[in-house]
């Protein structure tokens, strides 16, 4: 049975969400998935010779990613390259179509030209406005954000605009990759 190990960060749980996501289409596939948040992998290890194939996810949050996820694939650069591997991201800004791929996504491009590792693949996922749901610092600058790119400013708004076909196709894509 081949295997995908699923790494991630997840800041609100919508990343979690999109790993967990993608593990349950391998699974559904017959394949076996597991997934691992970055910190639980540098604290616990990994072994690596138990997967086919690795991915790598992580939320763009204020056009950034967490320097944890700079670091992970640093550190760990020899063994992802060692395995098919892929990385993905999770942002608002893909909403928009044009934004929603690897070369008209500028926060996927910042992270490949700054990563020490260079994945194989790559894959931009859309991802979740959740107001009700953020510190009232975060919902002030995302609705700054908003308001600059024609996006949802209310307060109130939860919209999810994650393709969830396309994340289970990934996973299947991901599978077929062992």
């Amino acid at each position: 049975m081949k295997s995908v190990l699923v790494f991630y960060v997840s800041r609100r749980g919508h990343t979690a969400r999109v790993a967990r996501t993608i593990c349950e289409s391998i699974t559904a596939s017959g394949g076996r998935a597991e997934m691992m948040e970055i910190r639980e992998a540098v604290h616990e290890g990994v072994d690596w010779s138990r997967y086919d194939v690795v991915a790598v996810g992580a939320p763009v949050i204020y056009g950034t990613y967490d320097k944890e996820v700079f670091q992970f694939v640093a550190d760990n650069r020899d063994a992802l390259d060692g395995k098919p591997n892929s990385f993905f991201n999770v942002s608002v800004v893909a909403r928009n179509p044009e934004k929603a791929t690897v070369e008209g996504n500028r926060y996927m491009q910042k992270f490949l030209q700054r990563s020490a590792w260079k994945p194989k693949e790559a894959k931009v996922i859309a991802g979740k406005v959740d107001y009700p749901a953020w510190p009232w610092y975060d919902v002030l600058m995302i609705q700054m954000i908003m308001k600059m790119t024609n996006g949802p400013t209310d307060r109130r708004a939860v919209i999810d605009y994650t393709d969830w076909d396309d994340v289970r196709a990934y996973g299947r894509h991901l599978l077929s990759l062992a």
